[in-house]
């Protein structure tokens, strides 16, 4: 039976998503390939700045009304992304694209710990189901006995990555029914950008890396991508439950993975059931099934 055009357009939205993860679980591979020719934070500096003039140029009007809680609120946003997109970026010089796609996902299940711990709000069931397992695939994934667990200095800097974009998320949520959401965009990317580049001697990256047209051809076409991707999660999830949009995020270091085996990448088995633990934990983390409903006290669909 032939896709009809209304239903098409009728799915438009969860389709942008789904189109979004996959150039979203394409950027690691890309990512570890702009790493030949520069340094980490220096990268993600140039990224969010071409992602911030792109966007500026968009929302150039409404920046007009700016106010000081637009200001803060873009600042600690912006933060929490340097923070996040700086430590996965890091970690990707000693561990594959697949391996941090997998493990910055962790940060799906996060979002509601996080939530419980800083805003008392009790996670449901299925998270604690979802974090019970997301666990048990990220002793897999990275390849360690539950008897005796460490982790190299790659797979805990992308963890604390994914920590920062739980963050991220919450503060999304938190400041978004409160700021002008056209001028928070503009300057999020652009305080990612700002701390990025001001972290880079604290890190010890004391030098810019040789001028390379393919360093700058990289961060602008991420950049671009970082534009593309945050215009589809802000028009999307107005028409997306946010537990489906979630799942659907799951889709992102899946299609990492495939990217990555195609580019030559081969994960351990262990670590391939791991990474789909991960995957599982993720979906599961956001279902809520009608004979828990009656147990769980209601979740309010404007959290992150």
């Amino acid at each position: 039976m032939p896709i009809s055009s209304h239903w098409i357009r009728s799915k438009a939205p969860q389709l942008s998503l789904l189109f979004m993860t996959l150039i979203w679980g394409g950027t690691f591979l890309v990512v570890q390939h702009a790493l030949n020719y520069s340094s980490p934070l220096f990268f993600v500096g140039c990224r969010f700045a071409a992602a911030t003039v792109a966007i500026g140029l968009l929302y150039f009007r409404q920046l007009k009304a700016m106010q000081l809680k637009d200001v803060w609120a873009g600042a600690l946003i912006g933060a929490s992304i340097a923070a996040g997109y700086g430590t996965q970026t890091v970690g990707l010089q000693s561990i594959s694209s697949s391996e941090s796609a997998f493990l910055t996902a962790l940060y799906v299940p996060l979002v509601p710990i996080l939530l419980w711990v800083l805003l008392r709000k009790t996670p449901h069931i299925m998270t604690w189901i979802g974090v019970v397992l997301a666990f048990i695939g990220l002793i897999m994934l990275t390849g360690n006995q539950l008897d005796q667990i460490s982790f190299n200095f790659g797979q805990s800097i992308t963890m604390l990555g994914s920590i920062a974009i739980a963050l991220e998320i919450i503060l999304i949520g938190y400041f978004s029914n409160r700021v002008n959401l056209a001028c928070v965009t503009v300057l999020q990317l652009g305080f990612a950008s700002i701390i990025s580049f001001a972290m880079m001697p604290v890190v010890g990256e004391h030098h810019l890396p040789a001028f390379s047209w393919i360093l700058v051809a990289i961060a602008v076409g991420l950049g671009m991508a970082s534009a593309f991707i945050q215009l589809v999660m802000n028009w999307a999830q107005r028409y997306v439950d946010p537990a489906q949009a979630a799942i659907i995020y799951a889709g992102e270091p899946v299609w990492a993975g495939i990217i990555g085996r195609i580019a030559g990448e081969r994960l351990p088995f262990t670590a391939l059931i791991g990474g789909a633990l991960v995957v599982i934990a993720v979906v599961l983390s956001q279902l809520k099934p009608k004979f828990l409903q009656a147990k769980a006290k209601p979740q309010d669909l404007s959290e992150p």
